[in-house]
C-alpha cells in the first residue's frame, strides 16, 4: 500500500471518529437542552424555599446543633450507672453483649472489663435529672433540657457516623440536614446564608469535611457557609486590593448578563444559583462584619459566656456568635467542637472537654430564654454514638478509654416544642443496651423536622429517578417528646 493510501486511510478514520463523538456530543446536548426547556422555569429569589409555606404551624424557626464530634461519653456525663462501680473491673457478661460487633480496637482484648465512671453524679432541679460533677454549669439548666438516653446508630465508624447524623445516611453525598432546610424553608435574612457552620479551634481529633455541610444533589445556594475566627470569617469574600465596592458591583451586574444569557441557552438552573450566590457574597461583605464583631456587647454577656468568649474561635465565642446569627434569623447554626475521642486517657480529655462547652452551653440557653427566644430555637446537644460501658486499654483506679458504642447513647435537647425537664428512653443497668423507647437517628431528625413544621417525609427531591429525603425511607416523630 502506497504512503497516500495510508495516509488517505488514517484521515478517513479519523474524519469518522471525530465525526461520530460530534454527533454523540449533539444528540447529548438535545437531550440536555430538552430536559431543561422541560424543567421548571427558576424562582425570582433563588433563596427563597421550595415550599410557599411550611406543612403545619411550626413550633421553632431555627435550630442550633451543638455536635460534639468523636462521641462524648454518656456513662459518664448523664446515664448514670451505679452496677458498672459496683462491677468495676469484671468482664462484660456475654447474656449482656449478646454477640454484637465490637471496633478492630477491643475485637481482640482478652478481656472487656467493665468500667464505673469516677466522676460523682447528683440528680438537679425539679426534674431530678442525674448529671455528672464535669457539666456544674449545664447542671443548673436541667429543667430546661429534655435528654434522649434511648439514642441509637448504625455506624460504629466515626466517619459514616457522623456523615449519617448531618446527612440521613452513611455515604458521602447527600444533603446535609441544614441544606435540606434551607431547600424546604429558604432564608430569613437576604444579608446572611441560611446555613451557617462554626468550628471549635485547637481540637481536632477526627477531620471533619465540607461536605458533612454540604448541599449534594440539592442545588448549591443551600450548601453551608463556614464562618472562621480572625480577619477574614468567610474566605474570599473580601474585595483583593483596588478593587472598590463600587467596581466589584459593576462587574456583578455585567457577569449576571453573561450568566442570562448563558440560561436562556442551556437552561441549567445551576447558572441562577452560582449568580445568586455571588449576590449573596456581595452583600455579606456588610453584613459579616457586623453578626461578628461583638465589642458592643455589654460586660454582663462576657460574663454569662464566660471569658473564653472573648477568644475568637472557641466554643464560647461560637456559642456567643450562634446567638448573634439566630437574632438574624439564620436557619440552621451548626457549631462543631471535636475532641470527643477518648480510646484512652479518658478522664483528662473529658474534663478538658467538657470545661471547654459546659458554660458556653448554659450561656446560650440562658441568654437565648432572656431573649425571648428559647420558644422559637431548638438547641441540640450531642456526638455520633456513644462509649462503650468496658474499658479499652488498661483499667485502673484513675484511668480508663472507651470505644466507639452505637447500641445506645445520650444527647439533649431544649427550645421550641419540646418537653422540658425529661428524660426520655432508658439503657439497661449495664449502660449497654436500650430498655426503653429506643430512638433512632432518623427519627430524631424527623422530629427536628416536625417542630420547624415540616412533614419529613413530604420534603424530597427527585435525583438519578428517586426521591430522596433527609430520612431516607425511615423515622418516625417521637411524640413522647413534643410538649
Amino acid at each position: 500500500m502506497s504512503c497516500t493510501h495510508i495516509n488517505f486511510a488514517m484521515n478517513r478514520r479519523d474524519f469518522l471518529g471525530r465525526f461520530g463523538l460530534g454527533m454523540g456530543s449533539a444528540a447529548l446536548f438535545g437531550l440536555l437542552k430538552r430536559e431543561s426547556v422541560a424543567a421548571p422555569a427558576p424562582m425570582a429569589n433563588p433563596f427563597a424555599g421550595i415550599l410557599d409555606a411550611p406543612h403545619f404551624a411550626p413550633k421553632a424557626k431555627r435550630i442550633i446543633y451543638l455536635f460534639m464530634s468523636g462521641g462524648p461519653s454518656q456513662m459518664d456525663l448523664f446515664d448514670y450507672k451505679p452496677l458498672l462501680n459496683k462491677m468495676n473491673g469484671e468482664d462484660l457478661p456475654a447474656s449482656v453483649r449478646m454477640g454484637q460487633r465490637l471496633t478492630g480496637m477491643t475485637g481482640y482484648q482478652a478481656r472487656l472489663p467493665l468500667a464505673g465512671s469516677i466522676f460523682k453524679f447528683a440528680q438537679h432541679g425539679q426534674s431530678r435529672a442525674w448529671v455528672s460533677e464535669l457539666l456544674p454549669w449545664t447542671a443548673k439548666i436541667a429543667d430546661e433540657l429534655c435528654f434522649v438516653k434511648s439514642l441509637h446508630t448504625e455506624a460504629i465508624n466515626h466517619d459514616p457516623a457522623i456523615t449519617f447524623f448531618q446527612t440521613g445516611s452513611q455515604l458521602a453525598g447527600r444533603p446535609s440536614m441544614g441544606a435540606w432546610l434551607s431547600y424546604g424553608l429558604g432564608s430569613a435574612n437576604e444579608n446572611l446564608p441560611a446555613f451557617v457552620v462554626l468550628i471549635s479551634k485547637d481540637r481536632i481529633d477526627q477531620p471533619l469535611y465540607a461536605r458533612l455541610w454540604g448541599n449534594g444533589f440539592l442545588p448549591s445556594i443551600h450548601q453551608g457557609v463556614q464562618f472562621r475566627s480572625g480577619k477574614d470569617p468567610v474566605l474570599y469574600l473580601a474585595n483583593p486590593d483596588g478593587i472598590s465596592r463600587d467596581s466589584r458591583r459593576k462587574m456583578l451586574d455585567r457577569l449576571a448578563e453573561l450568566h442570562s444569557l448563558q440560561f436562556e441557552d442551556l437552561g441549567d438552573p445551576e447558572i441562577n444559583a452560582r449568580v445568586a450566590q455571588y449576590e449573596m457574597a456581595y452583600r455579606m461583605q456588610t453584613s459579616v462584619p457586623d453578626v461578628m464583631d461583638v465589642s458592643q456587647e455589654p460586660e454582663s454577656v462576657f460574663e454569662l459566656y464566660g471569658p473564653e468568649a472573648r477568644n475568637p474561635g472557641t466554643f464560647a465565642a461560637n456559642c456567643l456568635l450562634a446567638r448573634r446569627m439566630a437574632e438574624r434569623n439564620v436557619r440552621f447554626i451548626q457549631l462543631y467542637h471535636p475532641g470527643w475521642d477518648h480510646h484512652g486517657g479518658l478522664p483528662k480529655g473529658i474534663r478538658r472537654q467538657c470545661k471547654d462547652v459546659d458554660q458556653g452551653c448554659h450561656a446560650l440557653i440562658t441568654d437565648l430564654k432572656q431573649r425571648g427566644m428559647l420558644d422559637e430555637t431548638l438547641v441540640v446537644w450531642g456526638g455520633e454514638f456513644g462509649r462503650t460501658n468496658y474499658s479499652q486499654g488498661k483499667l485502673t483506679e484513675t484511668d480508663y478509654g472507651r470505644d466507639h458504642h452505637p447500641r445506645c447513647f445520650t444527647a439533649w435537647m431544649t427550645g421550641g416544642g419540646l418537653k422540658p425537664g425529661i428524660s426520655f428512653g432508658a439503657t439497661d443497668e449495664y449502660g449497654y443496651n436500650i430498655a426503653e423507647d429506643p430512638v433512632h437517628v432518623h427519627d430524631l431528625q424527623a422530629t427536628l423536622l416536625h417542630l420547624l413544621g415540616l412533614n419529613h417525609e413530604k420534603l424530597t427531591y427527585k435525583f438519578q429517578g428517586r426521591y430522596y429525603r433527609l430520612t431516607d425511607v425511615h423515622g418516625q416523630v417521637v411524640k413522647g417528646l413534643l410538649a
